[in-house]
């Protein structure tokens, strides 16, 4: 009788909780909000200017799109990488308060 009373309070809670995940779906497909569509829109109202800019770290130092893939490492060896980490540290704000502190 035990198992009995087990089983049917298992399986009360197994449809609860599929009946809220159901209706949590429902929801938040309900709360996403699209983007405005730009094709038809010629009345003048929206976005003034339709040209995408892209993130800036998309663009070399001329400021041209980068064609090459995004994930592909650049071989450099390890002291101009130290050079590169060193040029960073010592143009750091922190840095140059700390050396005003030494003095």
């Amino acid at each position: 009788m035990l198992h009995l009373l087990y089983i049917v309070a298992f399986t009360a809670l197994a449809f609860i909780a599929v009946s809220n995940l159901i209706r949590n779906l429902i929801m938040f497909s309900f709360d996403r909000s699209y983007p405005p569509k730009m094709g038809g829109n010629q009345s003048g109202f929206g976005y003034y200017g339709t040209k995408s800019i892209p993130h800036p770290e998309l663009l070399d130092d001329s400021g041209n799109l980068i064609k090459e893939p995004l994930l592909v490492m650049r071989s450099i060896n390890i002291e101009d990488a130290r050079q590169h980490l060193d040029a960073l540290y010592e143009s750091s704000p922190g840095k140059k308060i700390e050396s005003s502190e030494d003095a």
